[in-house]
């Protein structure tokens, strides 16, 4: 079967991280939305998305496709109804299409009524608002984990490391750690292929680091943390995603946050996650182009791709980065830093 990822509405919400790839290229958890039902269907899915991001990210057509929202994470009741549907049926929750099965070489939400309905009966894990990527963080890390480490067994760690609740703790092939504590005795920790833990690092579950993802001397990390491949990450860090290639290296602290590919924080770049007075946190919104209340007390940095900032930076409670953005100098930046900015606080 031809498996398709299709973006929805929720696509301008997931702004700036999503001016850059489909919904499903986010990463949660260990593994991006694309990745996990890549694993779970045993195939290659292509994507239905902006036109702009059509070229990069390719869409398959077929004499027959089953298309499958791409905010949505699988779950295996979920999959398992997926794959059930018959030609012509639809799969919704509520009023949500999760998927479809169709001969149509794309899928409109307009034309649903054209399809059977089928109901999902259980919940699902949907991915909404930027927020959403450190919040479900825990829940998608244990899914991936357990999918990922099922009937396996893990690598050997040196007897120098400190390792707490041993059985959550899963190690691929090629990683090296040193003189570290592992305690996974609140959710399990990933080690991937090729990954450094260097010394007197502290990682405290559920947290997973990636492929050749590496922990600077001396890092603090809290869960639910995901560092995502070729990331270089330093100092604390607690609650936050970094999808791949981006670096915070150097000491300072990162909380409830979400970074994209190719970040860099500067030496000493410090983040909010909580306001003075222990208000709700509001966030940019770039469909209603203005701050929205998130429901959350604890809300750090959201970047975009390929955005950076200098030294001792200082992130205010909820600011969102765009993409391609060079933030340096004294002062706080503003809660929200449009793309392609260059320069302080002034701009």
């Amino acid at each position: 079967m031809n498996y398709i990822l299709f973006d929805d509405h929720t696509r301008v919400n997931l702004l700036p991280l999503t001016f850059t790839r489909p919904i499903a290229e986010i990463r949660i958890g260990i593994l991006t939305i694309t990745e996990k039902w890549n694993q779970h269907l045993k195939t290659q899915c292509s994507f239905q998305t902006e036109p702009y991001l059509q070229e990069k990210y390719s869409l398959n057509i077929a004499d027959e496709s089953v298309f499958i929202n791409g905010s949505v994470l699988p779950q295996k009741s979920l999959v398992k109804a997926i794959t059930s549907l018959k030609a012509n049926q639809i799969l919704l929750k509520s009023s949500l299409v999760v998927a479809l099965r169709t001969t149509e070489n794309n899928f409109n939400p307009l034309d649903i009524e054209k399809y059977e309905v089928v109901e999902f009966e259980e919940e699902i894990i949907k991915i909404e608002q930027p927020y959403h990527i450190f919040s479900l963080n825990e829940v998608a890390l244990k899914l991936d984990f357990d999918m990922l480490t099922e009937g396996r067994t893990s690598a050997k760690v040196h007897e120098s490391n400190t390792l707490i609740a041993e059985e959550n703790i899963f190690i691929e092939e090629g990683a090296e750690i040193i003189c570290s504590v592992l305690n996974a005795s609140k959710g399990p920790i990933y080690v991937g292929k090729d990954a450094v833990i260097m010394e007197h690092s502290s990682v405290r579950g559920p947290v997973a680091l990636c492929t050749h993802a590496e922990l600077k001397m001396g890092s603090k990390i809290y869960g639910a943390t995901t560092i995502g491949p070729y990331c270089k990450v330093g100092g604390e860090v607690h609650n936050s995603v970094f999808f791949a290639f981006s670096s915070k290296a150097h000491d300072g602290f990162l909380g409830n946050s979400v970074l994209a590919e190719w970040c860099n924080l500067g030496a000493d770049t410090n983040t909010s996650n909580l306001k003075n007075n222990y208000a709700e946190v509001k966030l940019w919104n770039y469909e209603k182009e203005r701050f929205l209340k998130t429901g959350l007390q604890f809300c750090g940095l959201i970047m975009g791709d390929h955005s950076k900032c200098s030294i001792n930076t200082m992130f205010n409670t909820g600011t969102v980065v765009g993409v391609f953005c060079k933030y340096f100098g004294s002062g706080f930046p503003r809660n929200f830093v449009p793309s392609f900015t260059w320069g302080g606080a002034e701009v």
